[in-house]
Parts: C-alpha cells; structure tokens; sequence
C-alpha cells in the first residue's frame, strides 16, 4: 500500500526511473504529444475527456511526488500571460516559470532529458509545463 497520494502505476514507474535532471513535461488537450516529445519517454494518456483531467489537477499530484528545480512554460505568441500561470504559482510556491517561445518549448520537450509526458485533457491554451527534477536533500 502507498502512502503517497499519485498511484498512477505507469507514473510511479517512470518517476522512479527518472532522476535529478529528468523533466517531466504535463501538456493540453492541443499538444502535439508524438511530434513535440522526447520519442523514447514514457507516455501516459489522461486526456479521457476535454476538460478531463486538467493540467493543474495533474501538476498539483506530481508535485507533492517530486522535487521541483525548475520550471518551464509555454509563451504566447503575443507576449502576454495566460490566467492558468497564475494556477500554476499557486501550485509550485517559490518556483520560477521561465517562458519558452513555442518551437523553443517543443525543442526542448524533445529532448533526451525529458522522461514522462503527460497528456491532459485541458482545453486551456498555453497550459503545457515542463518540470525538471530536482534533489531530494538527505
């Protein structure tokens, strides 16, 4: 039996086969989730419905599961902030959220670093977040 709250099976397993350094991107219902991926990360599909789950349902269970060193987001095309940034300060109190322009953001959630992708069914624009892990101090 788990203590935790996230009991995700395929999430508990890709967490734990990640380490410091790994990232985890949690991406909308929009996300081009085989193109704007790392191919060899695991993927877990929890877009059952738009609106369901949501990326901040999501974020706020992956993050009691991990340590957060930084935090990436997905800037507008025009510049401005969307309201879910908001959401996602509240959830990760004391985070950074440093913008990546669009393709910037697919680079990076390509790349080998990037260990779990998580697909919401969040029908909010510009709602995708690429966590990386950090160090869980002794």
């Amino acid at each position: 039996m788990l203590k935790t709250t996230l009991l995700h099976p395929e999430i508990l397993y890709a967490l734990g086969a990640a380490g410091h350094g790994s990232r985890v991107l949690i991406s909308d219902g929009n996300y081009p989730h085989t193109t704007g991926s790392n191919p060899a990360a695991s993927k877990v599909f929890l877009n059952l419905a738009p609106g369901i789950l949501s990326v901040t349902e999501i974020l706020s269970v992956i993050a009691q599961a991990i340590p957060i060193e930084s935090v990436n987001v997905m800037a507008t095309a025009d510049g401005s902030e969307p309201p879910i940034w908001a959401e996602f300060r509240t959830l990760l109190p004391g985070s950074i959220l440093e913008p990546l322009e669009r393709f910037t953001f697919y680079e990076a959630a390509s790349k080998e670093e990037v260990a779990l992708v998580i697909a919401s069914g969040e029908q909010r624009i510009y709602a995708n977040i690429l966590l990386t892990i950090g160090v869980v101090m002794p």
